[in-house]
């Protein structure tokens, strides 16, 4: 591996220069406090220009992603993001927006969110969208406050949501800020919510369902409709986590289930950027019944064509993001949509289900398949049968690093001891994914042979095994230079 940038360091070394400060001394004490100035130079490696460029390119040489291999984390969709789209959300009429832009002089921009907010309203089968929740999380938190509103306006206040126990995590959480109680019910020997479990349940008191259709298991349910019926004859709402709606598209919508209010994630669904912490969406799609509770401002299309912000909504539950949501990411998943047309989606969503069934077909013989069932997009297998050789699912994962595949999602969901939940998208070949069941089938083999390898794995990564328990309970958040001993 090459040295670190402190072992390049050398003293008097500079890839910039600066000008002279021409700030009074006593100018620069008023504008920074005593308590903020340095007591000492900050001890920083001194490299070159071109030492430092060589230095955070062979960093990104180091990062994996869905340019660089396949990426089967189950429930979170990495498929390829068209280059396309970043050319298209990079013209210049739709990247030098301002926020303040007067309405008359961002009329492209508005009618592509009102064309976009017609399109995934079309997709959910439903009425009315929003575009401004930046990401699924705070999707869930934006249907679940339009839940609120919809029952204080008929003069109910419920203090219930139900969750099955294949809920993604995020949603107990948004359950709970949005001052809601959590009631979980069980799944049945199909995967699929026990309906006796729910009816039992199911009371007045009930706000409403969350509920991933398929879920996580990668299995549709089977009883929805039902499902919709039971909870809508108690008052409640259906909300449809849209985490897994990439195996639907095109073949099933949710308004037609019977749900009331969904979220898609754009960056899993409509191949927009994905993960590293940047910006995200999580538009909202509602039935008729909610649209006057939806974020101000709404976007409106008048007589003679002309699009505006519409303010004047007395039941909205306000804003939940500034301005109109994150508008760079909208763009993309506009122009992801714009070039698959309504077939597109759908064909799309058709190799998703084939991916996922051809690679479990592949490796079914090595794992537990807790619901052996079809799947949809994704699917969970049990690693119990490989702890007779002492190894885990994390051993397993940890192992395809070695084999150049990145790891499917770990122990989740909860229900399925040593889950192994994988998902290889729709953008993956034939070729990849059997490159992923020859990783995989190459790990269990592994395991059997020499356990020692998968317990101590990876071995050809620039770090070995980390203690992933203790980096997360004591993290280090600040860089140190090699004397003080990191």
């Amino acid at each position: 591996m090459a040295s670190t940038i402190y072992e390049r360091s050398r003293p008097g070394r500079r890839a910039f220069s600066l000008p002279p400060c021409d700030v009074p001394e006593r100018r620069l004490e008023e504008l920074l406090p005593e308590t903020l100035r340095r007591r000492a130079p900050a001890r920083l490696p001194e490299v070159s220009e071109v030492q430092l460029v060589r230095h955070f390119t062979e960093l990104s040489t180091l990062d994996y992603g869905v340019d660089t291999g396949p990426y089967p984390l189950g429930s979170c969709t990495m498929k390829y993001n068209p280059k396309i789209n970043e050319r298209v959300a990079a013209l210049e009429g739709l990247r030098d927006l301002h926020p303040y832009q007067p309405e008359s002089l961002a009329q492209g921009a508005l009618e592509l969110m009102y064309t976009l907010e017609r399109w995934l309203a079309e997709i959910a089968g439903l009425a009315a969208t929003t575009l401004q929740p930046a990401a699924g999380a705070h999707g869930e938190l934006t249907g679940l406050l339009l839940m609120r509103a919809y029952h204080e306006a008929r003069g109910r206040a419920p203090r219930k949501i139900v969750i099955p126990d294949t809920a993604h995590g995020t949603n107990p959480a948004s359950v709970v800020m949005a001052g809601y109680e959590v009631l979980s019910v069980r799944s049945d020997g199909r995967g699929g919510i026990d309906m006796d479990e729910l009816a039992a349940a199911l009371d007045g008191d009930v706000a409403g369902l969350m509920l991933t259709n398929p879920n996580t298991l990668g299995l549709f349910d089977e009883h929805i409709v039902a499902i919709a019926e039971t909870v809508h004859a108690v008052g409640g709402l259906l909300y449809y986590d849209g985490a897994n709606t990439n195996a639907v598209l095109g073949l099933s919508r949710p308004g037609d289930m019977g749900f009331d209010i969904v979220h898609f994630n754009t960056h899993k669904t409509f191949s927009t950027p994905h993960g590293g912490g940047g910006p995200g969406a999580g538009p909202i799609v509602v039935r008729d019944t909610l649209a006057a509770f939806l974020p101000v401002p709404v976007i409106v299309r008048e007589a003679d064509g002309r699009y505006r912000f519409d303010y004047d909504r007395p039941q909205s539950i306000g804003k939940v993001r500034t301005f109109y949501g994150n508008f760079a990411v909208l763009v993309r998943a506009y122009a992801y949509i714009r070039a698959l047309g309504g077939e597109g989606l759908r064909t799309a969503s058709e190799a998703a289900v084939l991916n996922a069934n051809y690679v479990l077909a592949g490796i079914r013989d090595l794992f537990d398949v807790p619901y052996d069932r079809r799947c949809m997009h994704e699917f969970v297998v049990s690693a119990e049968p490989l702890k007779q050789y002492g190894v885990k699912a994390l051993d397993v994962a940890k192992r395809l690093l070695d084999y150049g595949v990145h790891p499917p999602t770990t122990y989740f969901p909860l229900i399925v001891p040593e889950a192994l939940m994988i998902e290889p998208t729709e953008t993956e070949s034939k070729d990849e994914l059997d490159r992923v069941i020859a990783a995989i089938r190459a790990a269990v083999d592994d395991a059997a042979r020499d356990p020692e390898l998968l317990k101590t794995a990876p071995h050809t990564m620039p770090v070995g095994r980390l203690d992933e328990v203790g980096a997360a309970r004591h993290p280090v958040l600040r860089q140190r230079c090699p004397e003080d001993g990191v």
